[in-house]
């Protein structure tokens, strides 16, 4: 990992650390019994080109500090952007304004000083992309006009985006502990629009890594794109019917991310999730396991330490389907009656096992069936799991992709979902947080004419 710029002059985890050391020093002195701080600066720049011409350019440079104060049980926060400080006096008054007359939480407060992660390690994520704005608008020009050339009914383009950021997060408390991880996020995006007769359709690429030399080459995102876009005219509809669904690895994120939810601390002390009193019992098939692993360098979902300041370690949620642990910080699991997994603001990098088959192997494997390319609409319950969202993708016969299905609805509980999940794909998109392949369920109902 290259040594930490100084992001032209903008901010370095030194100055972090000083200035959050500052908005604790001047917590203590407004006789705060306890403080936290939360820092976040980034800086960047998105091109955004569209049919041969520069659509926009965006600079942003921001930082956000937030800060809670604690009168013992009592708690107040306040935010601000302007160091200075006066500032910094004005914004931790109305915090302790806020906590002297708030009512007092029994479960507030700091972690545990043996849970903050103290000489944590660095983390492997800030790898500054050396590229101007011209460049990466000839890098956008040269995407989308690769892409134009894929196929003549490919007649016109959403846009090309690149972008890049340097990010710095601190996080410190009046327990002496401040972290700071420094983070680079690169991205380049491609959607295409393709005519076929009176019908058009829309689909994208896309690629995204901490570090410019994990990024695909360009004819690659172009080339997925077009061949996306196109493959997806002369869509049907499908006749109502219960039938095998596989959900592309895409898509499969999202279907995790409602688990994850329902295993996250606030979901389950607000009762508001399916998975309530879940511990010990049997959620997925047995060849299922689900685990985090904080710590992957390179890995955009890694963290030294979670929300609350705790030192992060691999957590296994679900292992031979059995539900394992929740997902919790210090306040939920103080609400809960349990122990912080070091997951407040969610988790790290999550790994569901995967089986022996690509997606063609799982096409084969369902023979029969609809192969889910596009979730639309937000039909989720996580309160009782029910299940239903537009879809669109491709009807699967004899193993092989038949034609595009669009105008669809996939109905279902996610209990059910989850218990018959045949297998999980080894086509592991790992672009996300969440990192799956595409997932075999053994059924579900399909509305359509």
């Amino acid at each position: 990992m290259v040594e930490m710029a100084k992001m032209d002059g903008f901010f370095t985890p030194e100055k972090i650390q000083h200035l959050v050391a500052d908005v604790l020093q001047e917590a203590k002195r407004q006789g705060a019994t306890s403080a936290e701080v939360d820092v976040a600066v980034n800086k960047g720049f998105a091109v955004m080109v569209r049919m041969g011409d520069v659509e926009s350019i965006e600079y942003n440079q921001d930082k956000v500090i937030e800060v809670s104060v604690y009168f013992g049980k009592r708690c107040g926060s306040a935010s601000l952007s302007d160091i200075r400080p006066e500032a910094i006096r004005s914004a931790v008054e109305a915090a302790c304004n806020i906590a002297r007359f708030t009512d007092e939480d029994e479960f507030s407060g700091l972690a545990d000083k043996e849970l903050l992660a103290f000489n944590y390690p660095p983390s492997d994520l800030y790898y500054p992309w050396d590229i101007t704005v011209p460049k990466a608008i000839e890098l956008g020009l040269e995407c989308e006009a690769l892409a134009l050339a894929k196929d003549k009914r490919i007649t016109n383009s959403e846009g090309v985006s690149v972008s890049t950021v340097e990010v710095l997060h601190g996080y410190g408390n009046s327990l002496g502990f401040i972290g700071v991880i420094p983070v680079t996020r690169h991205e380049l995006s491609c959607v295409l629009i393709a005519k076929q007769n009176d019908e058009m359709q829309r689909d994208y690429s896309y690629t995204v890594s901490c570090d410019p030399s994990g990024l695909d080459a360009i004819q690659s995102v172009a080339n997925t794109a077009a061949e996306r876009t196109v493959r997806r005219l002369g869509g049907r509809r499908l006749a109502t019917c219960t039938t095998p669904v596989i959900v592309f690895a895409e898509e499969a994120r999202g279907l995790l991310g409602h688990f994850v939810s329902a295993i996250q601390g606030g979901s389950l002390y607000r009762k508001s999730s399916f998975l309530l009193d879940h511990l010990g019992k049997t959620i997925f098939p047995k060849h299922i396991t689900i685990d985090e692993r904080p710590l992957l360098p390179k890995s955009l979902g890694s963290s030294p330490f979670d929300d609350d300041g705790v030192k992060t370690c691999p957590n296994v949620f679900v292992k031979d389907g059995v539900l394992e642990n929740y997902s919790l910080g210090v306040y939920s699991a103080r609400k809960l009656g349990m122990q912080t997994t070091g997951n407040a603001g969610g988790v790290h990098n999550l790994f569901i096992s995967p089986g022996k088959h690509d997606l063609a192997g799982l096409m084969k494997k369902m023979h029969k069936g609809l192969l889910v390319t596009e979730f639309m609409g937000n039909g989720v319950n996580l309160v009782t799991g029910d299940y239903s969202r537009g879809a669109s993708g491709f009807w699967v016969e004899n193993g092989e992709i038949q034609y595009p299905v669009e105008e669809i609805t996939i109905a279902g509980k996610l209990q059910d979902m989850y218990g018959n999940l045949v297998e999980v794909g080894n086509d592991i998109d790992k672009r996300g947080n969440i990192q799956t392949g595409s997932i075999l369920l053994e059924e579900m109902m399909i509305g359509g004419d």
